[in-house]
């Protein structure tokens, strides 16, 4: 028998986000490849697969509205579900005690948006002192206009977010990278 220390973070990629007046579907395609390529190399590997899902106050983010729920064009069977108010995963939703029970001191980041619940995500679970594997091609975001004016493209966004993780919180892998790079032992 084996296990890894390792998890999978699936942040936010649900339904609710559609009804976002900011929705864009051009970067869609990619990012379900990718995350899709993700999971089932996580779950191939014994990688424990770690689907969280934002709720708030917000219509389309509470529970009543129907819209918490997976994105419909991605296939998962999570090992556990958490449920989170704040931009960190890691704050009042439980994943923390979850990963001290089971061991894990590494985790690959994936999900929705790219600089926001993903970013905030990986810089806490850094401070607090885990690995991290940030796979930015298995994250999606929108553009952003700054208060300048400055249209941001999800592009720009990707790529800032890269800049500020990489070396310092995290680092940058591609679903690859971040599969091949997950440590199996032999539970004893």
């Amino acid at each position: 028998m084996s296990y890894a220390d390792t998890a999978l973070l699936v942040i936010d990629v649900q339904e609710s986000f559609r009804q976002r007046p900011y929705w864009q579907a051009d970067d869609l395609p990619d990012f379900v490849d990718r995350l899709q390529a993700l999971i089932d190399g996580a779950k191939a590997r014994g990688i424990p697969v770690v689907q969280i899902f934002h709720v708030d106050g917000d219509d389309h983010f509470s529970l009543a509205s129907g819209y918490v729920r997976k994105l419909e064009e991605i296939t998962l069977e999570a090992d556990a579900v958490f449920h989170k108010s704040r931009h960190s995963a890691l704050v009042g939703s439980g994943l923390d005690v979850w990963l001290v029970e089971n061991g894990i001191r590494k985790l690959i980041v994936s999900g929705i948006r790219t600089e926001q619940c993903c970013e905030t995500t990986t810089r806490h679970a850094s401070d607090l002192g885990y690995d991290v594997d940030y796979v930015t091609e298995a994250t999606l975001t929108f553009p952003m206009t700054h208060a300048s004016g400055t249209v941001f493209s999800a592009d720009d966004i990707k790529k800032r977010t890269e800049l500020v993780l990489s070396g310092r919180f995290a680092r940058i892998a591609t679903v690859e990278d971040a599969l091949a790079s997950v440590a199996i032992r032999s539970a004893a």
